[in-house]
């Protein structure tokens, strides 16, 4: 009985932190899923981002971000490009979890 429960533990723990928007930052353009930029001003935005301070609050590709100390822990590798240009996704860090989310849905799919 003890195993059973151990297997449905892990299985549901498994699918709840698939979900969560964990990224991890890669020293390497060639690495990264997604090469993101950090713009001056919510209004050149694509993404609004808040940084939360546990993975249990991280979201689900709502803006919600926590940063994990290993690549493993990580749904999404972003690596942050010096230039706008260069850039799949504009963020803007915002200070209160209620402003984080989508600006530009058609971007949406990159945090997936």
């Amino acid at each position: 009985m003890n195993k059973k429960l151990l297997i449905v533990l892990l299985l549901v723990g498994g699918f709840t932190t698939v979900f969560a928007q964990k990224v991890y930052t890669v020293s390497s353009e060639s690495y990264a899923d997604v090469k993101v930029f950090v713009v001056s001003s919510e209004s050149y935005a694509d993404l609004l981002v808040y940084k939360v301070s546990s993975e249990s609050y991280a979201g689900d590709n709502n803006g919600k971000w926590f940063f994990v100390s290993s690549e493993s822990y990580a749904k999404k590798k972003i690596y942050f490009v010096s230039s706008e240009s260069y850039a799949d996704l504009k963020i803007f860090f915002v200070n209160s979890e209620s402003y984080a989310g989508w600006k530009n849905d058609s971007k949406k799919h990159l945090m997936y």
